[in-house]
This record gives structure tokens, C-alpha cells and sequence, in this order.
């Protein structure tokens, strides 16, 4: 290689270095620490399964880990048999409280949409994941990798199945 292109390949070495420690910089800047111990407010319950919750000075968007409730916003499949109602139970169970948020280790803190991946618990103790699914609001669901109540979430889903609760005794 002749003078010139070590110039070049040197500079794009650089630009790629310095592109990358920006991104990872932003990206770390961009996230909240959650604490697991910590009382945060819901400000909004987007669907059955997404809400907006105030940490420190910030309204983060948490996916509940674990549950897929039918659609009701998503504008690529339309509103889903149950999903009105799933939404509207996750509002009665949620709206203007305060709740706990439990990252799982085993599991990435975002999604791919940049959602938080949490489990949410009621400050009165309440598993609001397990709830949802117990009750039929919700299907288990695994995206990627497991995830620590994977096992538990998949058996209650298969007795409230069986018990054809909610979804599963309204939608075939």
C-alpha cells in the first residue's frame, strides 16, 4: 500500500472509532438506572402490556417481561379479540399507582422498540405480569432469550387455557 491509502484507512479507522465510542456514550446517557426497591409512578398505560412510568426526572416506555396481550394500537394488525379488554384491565390495575420495576438478569434491559423489559409489581405486592396471565389478559411469551418466570408463566398459561379464561374463552 502506497502512502496515500494508509492515510486513508487510518482516518477511516479513526471516524469508525470515534462513531463508535459516540454511539455507546449516547446510548448509556439514554438509559435510567432503575432500582429494584424504588417506588416509581405510572403516568400512562399505553395497551394491556406497555405503560409509561416516571423514574427520577425521566417517563420511560416498560414492556411487561414475560405476557403478550392482544393488540389494541398497533397500527400493522388492527385491534385483537380481548384486546380492549386486556387494555382496559391493565388501566384499572395501574393507573395512578405506584409500582416496583424488576429488570431480569437474565435478559437485555431494552427491546429492539426501546422499551425497558420489566416484571411490575403494585406497591401492595401485587405481580401485575402473573396477574394478567392468571387471569387470562394475557398469553405467555418468550421473545429471544428465557427469562427468569418463563417455566412458571408457561404453566399458568396452559391452566388458564384449560380453564378457558378471558382470551381463551373468547377468541378460537
Amino acid at each position: 500500500m502506497n502512502k496515500r491509502t494508509w492515510i486513508v484507512v487510518v482516518c477511516l479507522v479513526v471516524c469508525v472509532g470515534i462513531g463508535a465510542l459516540w454511539y455507546f456514550a449516547t446510548q448509556k446517557a439514554n438509559t435510567v438506572n432503575i432500582e429494584p426497591r424504588t417506588s416509581y409512578q405510572v403516568t400512562e398505560v399505553m395497551d394491556g402490556d406497555t405503560i409509561r412510568v416516571k423514574v427520577n426526572r425521566r417517563v420511560i416506555t416498560v414492556r411487561l417481561l414475560g405476557i403478550n396481550t392482544p393488540e389494541t394500537v398497533d397500527p400493522r394488525r388492527g385491534v385483537e379479540c380481548f384486546g380492549p379488554e386486556a387494555s382496559k384491565h391493565t388501566k384499572e390495575l395501574l393507573s395512578n399507582q405506584s409500582i416496583f420495576l424488576v429488570l431480569n438478569p437474565k435478559r437485555e434491559v431494552l427491546d429492539k422498540y426501546g422499551r425497558y423489559l420489566a416484571y411490575v409489581y403494585r406497591e401492595d405486592g401485587l405481580f401485575i405480569n402473573e396477574k394478567l396471565l392468571t387471569e387470562g389478559y394475557a398469553r405467555e411469551y418468550t421473545y429471544g432469550k428465557p427469562y427468569s418466570f418463563q417455566k412458571e408463566f408457561k404453566s399458568l398459561e396452559k391452566k388458564t387455557k384449560a380453564a378457558k379464561k378471558g382470551l381463551w374463552g373468547m377468541c378460537t
